[in-house]
């Protein structure tokens, strides 16, 4: 079934409300929280990076807080391990039995502060619940509940003590965006409520979990045209011959595009995907997938700036095409 107009305008209206909710906190940046409000809808995880004092906390935070949901924060420290996160199983003596305790991840928005800071070891604890929502410890799976999603920030200029995210993990990340320094007037407007401390703002629950989830359900109804589809292939198969590019996009990488891009679509009010809907998301969704030759990064080449010339190569479907 596609989504109908009607539909399109109901999911609009509370969209808006969401990110008009965490403005109120993350002043003058509606791009990034329309990201991520994109990939929470999407049923992806995001991953922020960026420099330190930007707002990065407090944009999770704030995102978490807006859906009337359970929300938890793990700061990762390099003595943090797997059972910090998932859980463990414990005996209980009176029953003989082993009692499985649930770790943090068992909740809506996760926030994982700082996850390179973590070992591999621990982050890879993260790969199987981001992938397929559930939790496998002694050999028992459990479920996490919906909506689910993992959002994690990470420092990009301090690298002492951190672990590099690997491609594998860096690929079940939906999206990956930065919120860079606020405006002059942005500014002002955080200066003149300095005497609040940023971790007492507090916004008030906009959508239920429920709402979350017929809106993700709703989103996986927009319609893509074929030609949309093609537009989405020869973008993730420039990137594979790109001869900056040791390694391209991925088939997941492709499919999150599309996934992203319907739910942008019923985000701006429409039951279809446009080719700008597609370029909108370009960057943040395959940009974190690509690794570059080393001699490309060494001469300042970066994921954002492929995507960027693929772009201009790349042509689009006419919009006659794409409707």
């Amino acid at each position: 079934m596609t989504m109908t107009p009607e539909q399109a305008s109901w999911f609009s209206d509370n969209f808006t409300r969401l990110v008009t909710n965490v403005e109120t906190v993350l002043l003058g940046k509606t791009f990034v929280i329309r990201l991520g409000f994109t990939a929470l809808l999407s049923e992806g995880h995001l991953l922020l990076e960026d420099f330190p004092g930007t707002g990065k906390t407090s944009f999770a935070r704030a995102i978490a807080q807006s859906v009337d949901g359970v929300s938890n924060r793990v700061q990762f420290t390099p003595d943090l391990l797997p059972g910090d996160i998932t859980g463990v199983s414990i005996f209980d003596q009176r029953s003989g039995d082993f009692e499985f305790h649930r770790g943090p991840i068992f909740a809506n928005i996760v926030l994982a502060d700082e996850i390179n800071r973590a070992s591999p070891k621990t982050q890879s604890a993260l790969l199987e619940v981001m992938e397929e929502g559930t939790v496998t410890v002694d050999g028992v799976t459990h479920p996490v509940s919906l909506p689910f999603m993992v959002i994690a920030t990470q420092n990009p200029i301090e690298q002492a003590g951190t672990y590099r995210l690997p491609e594998a993990q860096l690929d079940r990340f939906i999206m990956k965006t930065s919120i860079g320094y606020p405006d002059h007037a942005s500014t002002l407007r955080i200066l003149e409520g300095a005497g609040t401390r940023a971790h007492d703002t507090t916004v008030p629950a906009i959508a239920s979990a429920e709402v979350i989830i017929e809106m993700a359900r709703l989103a996986r109804t927009v319609h893509v045209d074929p030609s949309i589809n093609d537009y989405v292939s020869r973008l993730v198969d420039a990137t594979r011959t790109a001869t900056e590019v040791r390694l391209g996009a991925s088939v997941r990488g492709a499919l999150a595009l599309v996934r992203t891009a319907k739910t942008l679509a019923a985000s701006n009010g429409r039951h279809y995907v446009t080719p700008d809907d597609v370029k909108a998301l370009a960057e943040p969704v395959l940009a974190h997938r690509l690794v570059l030759d080393p001699e490309a990064e060494f001469d300042g080449v970066t994921g954002t700036s492929i995507i960027a010339q693929l772009l201009i190569e790349t042509p689009p479907p006419s919009d006659r095409q794409a409707v």
